[in-house]
């Protein structure tokens, strides 16, 4: 029996997070070989080195693949980008897998898929039709869509959306967004397990803050909205502020080194963590009191917890969001008013009975779902001859 080999492409720690089940479920089936890609920030010591954690998870991985450069300037990134499609141009020639298996919006996956498709390989794409107008992810997100033959979205109307570019019906899977299959599946921490793991307090108010380069505004604007941040967080002294790091976007070593030094200037309120892995963030989504940032986990896991989260100026705009999602603007006053919202005992009541709207079927079945589809797609001509389809709506 020949398996299907898939190539499983992964850049960040919070895209590894989403596929971990995924990149289970293929794992163990005999049927399929996995082929793992890591890549970006996995491979990057001052992002925290998580290419480790994927070993220790017990991954064979496949191929590593440097791109990253010393810069977080918008021309390292297209540097990045380059060097990207130069390197998975020679190792898919190489390789030749079956199937590309994408996810997300990051501006290093984009030349992977324009790889693939020269190399004739289809590629799959998991959390298309989303939109976050805030930053350039909005056009990467579309274009590999375009780019991808076999789509899961992790709602209706993104599926939907997808529809509306033009995709064909039978190609396109909502089974809900994979990264929700923790909440079945992984075992998170206890509250004082997960306080003893990170040196954090029991005995006061608790966020978690995530904070990303708005990479569709001016790169002056990130030290000026972060100083905001920090600025509204001083009117909390009673609140200790787990930070999580950047993305190696544009500007995002100007958010981290503002966070760096705010934690210097105030041991006693917060930490910084380069990396915290899956099974530690989730575990905070869990436990603690709020979050406060701009990051889609805000929008997309949040929710299953009933954390309330502050989601400040516009990197999410467009992305469809549950009750718990406090909206806000970037000055001051307005996170300073969000967070004392969020902070409110009758705001956190008001979340007893959501429901989260990427949570799909519900039963942390969306990674073996989307495997199984995987496994039986015809792999045909076919699926790469792109047409138009027409929706009717």
């Amino acid at each position: 029996m020949t398996r299907r080999r898939l190539c499983v492409v992964t850049t960040t720690r919070a895209d590894y997070g989403l596929l971990y089940w995924l990149l289970r479920e293929i794992d163990d089936d005999p049927e399929l070989e996995l082929m793992l890609v890591v890549t970006g920030m996995h491979l990057s010591t001052e992002f925290g080195l998580s290419v480790r954690e994927i070993e220790c998870d017990g991954f064979r991985i496949h191929r590593r693949i440097e791109i990253l450069l010393a810069s977080d300037s918008r021309s390292a990134m297209t540097r990045a980008m380059g060097l990207a499609m130069l390197s998975f141009g020679d190792a898919l020639s190489e390789d030749r897998p079956d199937l590309v298996v994408l996810l997300g919006d990051r501006f290093e996956i984009v030349p992977v898929a324009l790889a693939a498709v020269v190399e004739g390989i289809p590629v799959a794409h998991l959390h298309g039709g989303e939109t976050s107008r805030g930053a350039l992810d909005e056009y990467f997100r579309h274009a590999v869509t375009k780019l991808a033959s076999i789509h899961f979205p992790a709602t209706e109307p993104y599926r939907q959306r997808i529809l509306q570019m033009g995709e064909e019906p039978d190609r396109v899977f909502n089974f809900g967004a994979p990264g929700l299959d923790h909440l079945q599946r992984t075992e998170l921490l206890s509250r004082e397990a997960l306080a003893e793991a990170l040196g954090i307090p029991l005995q006061r108010p608790v966020a978690i803050v995530t904070y990303h380069p708005v990479t569709s505004e001016a790169d002056e604007t990130a030290e000026s909205q972060v100083k905001a941040l920090l600025k509204a967080l001083e009117s909390f002294p009673d609140l200790f502020v787990v930070f999580s790091k950047a993305n190696a976007d544009a500007q995002g070593r100007t958010i981290n080194a503002l966070l760096a030094s705010w934690c210097v200037r105030h041991p006693e309120r917060g930490r910084l963590f380069d990396n915290l892995g899956h099974r530690l963030y989730l575990s905070c989504l869990r436990h603690l009191d709020l979050m406060i940032g701009n990051s889609s986990s805000g929008l997309i896991e949040a929710p299953s917890f009933h954390l309330p989260v502050v989601n400040i100026g516009s990197r999410q705009e467009g992305r469809i969001q549950a009750r718990n999602v406090i909206q806000v603007g970037n000055d001051t006053n307005a996170i300073r008013q969000g967070i004392s919202r969020a902070l409110s005992p009758g705001f956190r009541a008001e979340l007893v009975d959501m429901h989260n709207p990427y949570d799909g079927f519900g039963d942390g079945g969306v990674s073996r779902r989307i495997k199984e589809t995987l496994k039986l797609i015809p792999l045909d001509a076919d699926l790469m001859k792109k047409r138009f389809h027409v929706p009717e709506f």
